[in-house]
């Protein structure tokens, strides 16, 4: 078949030759494996996990069996005799494993043709880069009886996202590390009692459950928790034990905290109460995301705790945003600072800001990061709209950090990454004495385990740095 390169041409019935043949070429790559467990929803841990796969008998990873076979049906369908073919039956003997790696060739050879039915059977064989036959089998088609010239489709892209694999990439930032005493405050619903315990199963917090001992008992009875070696300091209610709580993160007897079924403000009222919780930075709070089409972590700060920060706000809640970006191990975070334009304009007061802050960080004032803005959202997370906008920029597409104008607009960022993005996130209350995990109702165990990781990691920090480092 002759192709242009922009042209597809299809094989008529009436074209086909007893002994004609064509072939396709495809390499297998571990995206092609998830794309095609993603499709079919086969995910066989034999072709998803390499720890169990080389344990079988085939000692490693492999592609699903009918992968080589819908390479088969690739080429039937848009080579040979190609578009306007419509299969009757497909017959398959598997005889090899197919690998990460290996370079198959698809072949189909006509072998009969039906005059009547307009119908061809062809022998197709896939063989790998060794020669070796992997499969073979026979199809029954009905080729086109019209010849088609069509100019050629752009391949659909598949977005992959796997959040199992993101977590445990998170995970692995605190594999060496002990555990830590966190006072888990008022865990009286189903979610913050489990986070609590699965975070002591992943080997990230020692908890102490302070609340209600007779209510987080009931919890733990009703949806099957084993309380069995977890410490409950027994208090009357959330503000107790809030007060419970800060105390006790102030006498160093726990080195973190985390938010159960109580109000966030009840909380961070008792922590601002104690002054051996104060460092002389303004609290806030950041998110880390995973998000599905960036590349990177993105951290979003503040967009929970600081409603409508001041200039001299925004300086503390860049510094937590820098310190904390280090933690997780960016050498040196790119920080945007966002607005609704990337333009100074003095009738926005957060371009205002953001400038300066730019200036601030360069003359020492801010240290740790690179700033940039104002930037628009679209020009600090895309290289592409910043060139399209004659923007030059060491953060635009690069950044680590976006630090947003106030509360409202952080809070929406956020949850239109989670829900319509489809991004996976967990959050953190920097600037105290000791981390504090803000968890929300909404959460499911996965966020829940990666707030505890992250207060792992900053409590961690503050040991090995001294109290006045601490986050």
């Amino acid at each position: 078949m002759n192709l242009s390169s922009d042209l597809i041409e299809n094989h008529t019935f009436d074209e086909l030759q007893i002994g004609q043949s064509a072939r396709l070429l495809r390499t297998l790559t571990n995206e092609d494996i998830r794309a095609f467990a993603a499709v079919s929803g086969d995910t066989n841990p034999a072709h998803m996990d390499a720890d169990y796969a080389n344990n079988t008998r085939f000692h490693g990873v492999i592609a699903h069996g009918m992968w080589s076979g819908a390479l088969i049906s690739a080429l039937l369908g848009t080579q040979f005799p190609g578009t306007g073919t419509i299969y009757l039956a497909q017959a398959l003997h598997f005889e090899r494993p197919v690998r990460i790696g290996d370079t198959l060739t698809v072949s189909a050879v006509v072998i009969t043709k039906d005059e009547a039915n307009k119908a061809v059977e062809l022998a197709c064989e896939v063989n790998n880069q060794k020669g070796e036959r992997v499969l073979h089998g026979t199809a029954r088609v009905l080729a086109p009886r019209q010849k088609i010239r069509l100019p050629r489709s752009s391949v659909p892209q598949i977005q992959l996202f796997d959040p199992q694999a993101r977590f445990n990439e998170l995970l692995a930032l605190g594999r060496a590390l002990a555990p830590v005493r966190c006072a888990v405050v008022h865990p009286c619903d189903q979610g913050s009692l489990t986070g609590a315990i699965d975070a002591a199963r992943h080997g990230l917090l020692i908890p102490v459950l302070i609340g209600p001992e007779s209510r987080i008992r009931a919890v733990a009875e009703q949806f099957g928790l084993d309380l069995n070696d977890v410490e409950i300091v027994d208090v009357l209610h959330s503000h107790a034990a809030a007060e419970h709580a800060a105390a006790l993160a102030a006498d160093a007897a726990v080195d973190a905290l985390m938010k159960g079924s109580l109000h966030t403000d009840e909380l961070i009222r008792a922590v601002l109460a104690r002054k051996e919780l104060r460092t002389g930075r303004r609290m806030s709070h950041v998110f880390r995301f995973d998000v599905p089409l960036y590349s990177k972590p993105l951290l979003i700060t503040d967009a929970a705790l600081n409603i409508q920060p001041t200039l001299a706000d925004k300086i503390d809640i860049v510094q937590n945003a820098i310190d904390f970006a280090r933690v997780l191990g960016v050498v040196l975070p790119r920080v945007a600072l966002l607005s609704a334009v990337e333009t100074v304009n003095p009738n926005i007061p957060s371009t205002l800001d953001a400038a300066a802050l730019c200036k601030m960080a360069a003359r020492g004032q801010i240290s740790g990061g690179i700033l940039d803005g104002p930037l628009a959202f679209d020009n600090a997370i895309s290289a592409e709209a910043a060139t399209i906008k004659n923007i030059d920029s060491p953060v635009a597409g690069q950044a680590d950090v976006l630090m947003v104008p106030d509360l409202e607009s952080g809070n929406m960022l956020a949850k239109q990454l989670e829900y319509l993005a489809g991004a996976t996130g967990a959050g953190l209350v920097l600037g105290a004495r000791v981390p504090i995990a803000l968890t929300s109702r909404a959460d499911g165990p996965m966020a829940r385990v990666a707030s505890a990781l992250l207060t792992q990691l900053v409590a961690h920090h503050g040991r090995s740095k001294g109290s006045e480092a601490v986050l």
